[in-house]
């Protein structure tokens, strides 16, 4: 199948957003578009003037290297203000004219219902199930079957790009499909938050209440950014309890365990904690085969075995980087019209995965203070306080078997420790590591935003 610039730059926008937050992703990649590609440059036209400026500064460079991922020919960037409704009627092919695919949604499957939220090509048709996520799973399939009785609140947390939101957005389209009258809906901490807000502003909070009450399904996804929001918390807090009383289902997802979202009030941990919290983990070699082989029923892919599996082998981040290094390899294969080698396939992966952070021991520090939610000067203080030498106790763990700092040197950077303290602080987190299940969830989790 070739590739048309609308599905180039889909795909290079599944590689982009596995490097941003989605914060960062929405403001400045969202209404952005491929005019026309010419003679090694691609116009990318922008909403407005603020836009662009920030996307040539800022992200030119990302843009750029992406592009070439999927398109060697492109050397240049240039970007124009333009609206979606100015592309040319026609879209701009890369090679011959595609015809279209059967095994693609058709354009009216994917819009999404205003009412709800819900977008269609989110359905468990599409979503593989492994190891990684098997029991998220199964738990969304008890929700369906009997909502608001089974596992309530249902909480799934796990990293970027693991297939949260597809989870999310499946189990409502699935108990959409089997109560057609019940009212659910999809929203982000981020939108919730806005609505809260425009309301206060404009004098309206109870069409905010209603609007919010209404529902028999609540599902609110990325959660970890109640952090510092207050009023939201509290919002959100009256308005849990409202729908908990009633019986009605509330979903939510979130990028950590909600005891380690940070400024989360301890009323709202308990409420999360009532029902079942999941995680949601990396997959792993057979549950990333699996993937990339429904990719290929799907999309009607030619690969052959040896590079299937050497993608499979060597891409082991999330799910979007998986199926992003899968595009690249499929893309360039068509572009020539040939199988590529494994030192061409390992070029391009090269490329596709993120590279380790070079994290500096005062990153890690604030990191892991942040994470358990104690002040960052008490790490280096005398404090025995429990919370504190826990959180002292992983740092001083991590930076001896992660960035492998000296016993001495780790002891001069947390205050001027002796260095048998350390050594005894990291022998103690090396033991707890055996039994404590817990621990090793959150040794895992902090290792994962350096890797």
């Amino acid at each position: 199948m070739v590739t048309n610039t609308k599905e180039l730059w889909g795909n290079c926008l599944s590689l982009i957003e596995g490097e941003l937050s989605k914060a960062n992703f929405n403001t400045w990649f969202k209404n952005t578009f491929i005019l026309k590609v010419n003679e090694g440059t691609l116009v990318l036209g922008v909403p407005n003037e603020f836009v662009r400026d920030w996307l040539k500064s800022k992200y030119e460079k990302t843009i750029l290297k992406t592009i070439i991922n999927f398109e060697d020919s492109v050397r240049n960037i240039e970007f124009e203000i333009a609206t979606i409704d100015k592309t040319p009627k026609e879209d701009i092919y890369i090679g011959e004219e595609e015809k279209e695919d059967p095994n693609q949604l058709p354009l009216s499957d994917l819009y999404i219902n205003k009412d709800d939220n819900l977008n269609p090509k989110y359905t468990f048709d599409r979503f593989i199930v492994g190891s990684f996520n098997e029991l998220a799973h199964a738990a969304s399939q008890a929700i369906i079957k009997n909502p608001g009785e089974a596992y309530n609140p249902f909480f799934v947390y796990g990293g970027t790009g693991l297939g949260k939101t597809h989870l999310l957005q499946a189990t409502g389209n699935s108990i959409k499909k089997k109560f057609k009258n019940a009212k659910i809906y999809y929203t982000t901490l981020e939108k919730f938050s806005i609505d809260y807000i425009n309301s206060l502003q404009t004098n309206k909070p109870n069409e905010f209440k209603e609007k919010y009450r209404k529902y028999d399904v609540c599902i609110i996804d990325d959660i970890q950014f109640l952090s510092g929001k207050e009023k939201t918390q509290e919002e959100l807090f009256h308005l849990f309890n409202e729908l908990y009383e009633k019986g009605k289902q509330i979903i939510f997802s979130s990028d950590k365990h909600p005891n380690y979202i940070a400024g989360l009030e301890d009323r709202l941990k308990s409420r999360f904690q009532a029902g079942m919290i999941v995680q949601i983990t990396e997959p792993d070699y057979e549950s990333r085969m699996a993937i990339l082989k429904a990719k290929i029923k799907e999309g009607g892919s030619v690969i052959n075995q040896e590079t299937l599996e050497y993608i499979v082998k060597n891409v082991d981040g999330n799910v979007r980087e998986l199926e992003g290094a899968f595009n690249s390899v499929v893309f360039q294969s068509q572009l020539k019209k040939k199988n590529l080698s494994i030192g061409e396939v390992s070029n391009l992966i090269k490329h596709t995965n993120k590279p380790k952070k070079n994290i500096s021991i005062k990153e890690l520090i604030t990191y892991v203070s942040d994470f358990y939610s104690v002040d960052e000067d008490s790490i280096y203080d005398k404090t025995r306080r429990k919370e504190v030498v826990k959180a002292r106790q992983v740092i001083m763990y991590l930076l001896r078997e992660e960035l492998n700092i000296s016993f001495p040197m780790i002891g001069q950077k947390l205050g001027g420790k002796d260095h048998t303290t350390v050594i005894h602080s990291c022998m103690k987190i090396k033991k707890d590591l055996k039994n404590d299940n817990t621990l090793v969830d959150e040794i895992e989790r902090i290792k994962s935003v350096f890797k």
